[in-house]
């Protein structure tokens, strides 16, 4: 399913959600500038959970390391990669960012893909395959969403074949639907190295970390 718009209006200019879409266009055609270069660049700031479970396992500190669970999110690995990420986040992030605030939706942002990828490294520990893309992040803040807005109308469209009809689904169907399929899709492939894959874990893993700390951020906003 791909999603089109939804039919719920925020009543601010999302400037955060502008400059994250912005910044992870231009992190993009830098990569692609990059050519035989971009596999170090990737391996530099992308998440390799097998590092990753060494401080766990070690109790030390690399701040290298531990700042990839911040750059990886800016990564994308091909245009495919780029636009479906950034189409989620520019039709679900701005009504995120409208209840929580500029400044909080930034943090509540991070912390979800922190928490994503957290996840995706323990479902697999040893994995030398580096973490890359924002769809953690994204998926915080489509649990968030699903939380906030489950009335809220989604105009989508539903490949089939050669038929691609438009309808509108709930937002509780639309992303309850997607939740269960991130989660599926993750336990099918628990264990294996996932070499340029997709992060199911990190998907399943954002949502419900978006959704335990929507009502944290919705706390502080009214403190």
């Amino acid at each position: 399913m791909i999603p089109i718009r939804d039919t719920t209006k925020s009543k601010s200019i999302p400037i955060v959600n502008y400059i994250l879409i912005t910044l992870c266009g231009i992190v993009f055609l830098f990569e692609v500038s990059l050519s035989s270069r971009l596999e170090l660049l990737v391996f530099r700031f992308g998440v390799i959970p097998v590092d990753v479970s060494m401080l766990w396992l070690n109790h030390q500190a690399s701040v290298g390391t531990l700042l990839t669970l911040v750059t990886s999110l800016f990564l994308h690995g091909g245009w495919l990669h780029l636009i479906g990420n950034m189409l989620y986040l520019y039709i679900f992030g701005d009504n995120v960012e409208d209840r929580l605030g500029h400044g909080p939706y930034l943090i509540f942002y991070l912390l979800c893909g922190i928490g994503a990828s957290i996840v995706q490294v323990y479902s697999n520990q040893y994995s030398t395959a580096p973490l890359i893309g924002a769809s953690g992040a994204i998926a915080g803040v489509l649990g968030a969403y699903f939380l906030l807005y489950p009335k809220a109308r989604i105009l989508t469209v539903i490949p089939l074949f050669i038929f691609f009809p438009v309808v509108e689904l709930s937002a509780f169907f639309f992303l309850g639907f997607w939740f269960v399929m991130q989660f599926l899709q993750g336990s099918l492939s628990s264990g294996a190295d996932m070499g340029g894959g997709v992060a199911w874990w990190a998907h399943a893993g954002g949502f419900l970390v978006g959704a335990a700390l929507l009502p944290i951020f919705l706390l502080w906003k009214r403190m």
